[in-house]
């Protein structure tokens, strides 16, 4: 193929931010198109094999676009950029980049940082239910409080509900400290977090004390029907069917709802199954119903989370393979006696 150099400007300002903490992204970019990164004098050069020098030039440029938007360029962000140059997807982090949901409290954006977080996010604002699925770490329910405050402070909605199961991993509620309120707190937590981080903790607070936003158990949802609120489901993958329509039969009118949920971490007992199995089997081909399903691509949690999550992954599909081959080999030679 042939060898080639590319030479590609890059400002002062963004050069820190480009190469990383002692040049990590630049190393990275490196090993994986195996070509030669130098800085001269502010000029990037890459070589090597042809091919690979476009490819890793491209992502270069991308990353350099980025930061040029003011991003802070993380390990996550140059590993994407990476792997869907290897799909020839192009320049996929600019358009994603475009789409800023809303700020944190600290200033920072929220935005979707893969192309099935775009997705997911378009689904929310196309659809009245979405249900979003995948693995830890994929943005499932922070992506969704971040729709449901802006959809909130846009005065699209009057109020923000959110739930989730208080199912046991392990202990039993009976064995914490405390009232009923203390007992399911701590199951509620994760999304007292992200609404610390979006919203600021004397806002959730003011919104809460006027219940304008609400946490609070499934179990509590029963018999009430929700309008013109934006709710949100977490931990669907613990409901049991019945607590699936129950849930889905309170929306009102004006209102919004996203269930969020990870198949490979359910809390059920041996036996129960899902009601967001159920649901999404259910459902499908409803008008305005989505259905996302995120992958461990879209893993935005440390590089190590998504190299975990691909290693359970490739185990319970091994194991799936061995039960399937076990039950084939005992049916085999079977017959009449």
């Amino acid at each position: 193929m042939g060898e080639l150099t590319v030479s590609i400007d890059v400002p002062a300002e963004h050069m820190q931010n480009l190469f990383g903490s002692h040049d990590a992204h630049i190393r990275k970019i490196e090993d994986d198109f195996h070509v030669v990164i130098v800085n001269r004098d502010g000029v990037v050069k890459v070589g090597g094999e042809k091919e690979a020098v476009m490819k890793a030039s491209r992502v270069i440029r991308e990353l350099l676009a980025l930061s040029e938007r003011g991003n802070m360029l993380e390990e996550q962000s140059v590993n994407y950029a990476i792997e869907m140059e290897d799909e020839n997807s192009k320049d996929v982090l600019l358009e994603i980049d475009e789409d800023c949901i809303c700020h944190t409290v600290n200033g920072k954006p929220v935005k979707p940082k893969t192309l099935g977080q775009k997705q997911y996010v378009d689904a929310i604002r196309d659809h009245m239910i979405v249900f979003g699925t995948g693995p830890a770490g994929t943005g499932k329910t922070y992506l969704a409080m971040a729709m449901a405050i802006t959809a909130f402070k846009n005065n699209e909605v009057s109020r923000i509900i959110l739930t989730r199961p208080a199912i046991e991993a392990g202990e039993k509620l009976g064995f914490l400290p405390g009232d009923l309120q203390s007992k399911v707190d701590p199951y509620l937590r994760p999304l007292y977090d992200a609404l610390y981080q979006i919203m600021g903790a004397e806002s959730f607070m003011r919104n809460m004390e006027k219940g304008l936003i609400e946490v609070a158990p499934l179990a509590y949802m029963r018999g009430r029907t929700l309008d013109n609120a934006y709710i949100i489901l977490d931990e669907a993958q613990n409901t049991t069917p019945a607590q699936m329509k129950m849930f889905l039969t309170r929306i009102g009118f004006g209102s919004k709802v996203i269930v969020t949920g990870d198949a490979s971490q359910k809390d059920l007992n041996p036996g129960v199954t899902s009601g967001l199995d159920i649901a999404i089997k259910v459902l499908s081909g409803i008008d305005d119903i989505a259905f996302c399903e995120l992958s461990s691509k879209d893993v935005v949690r440390h590089p190590l989370v998504q190299k975990i999550v691909r290693a359970y992954e490739a185990y319970e599909a091994g194991e799936k393979k061995r039960s399937g081959s076990k039950s084939g080999n005992r049916n085999y030679g079977r017959g009449k006696r």
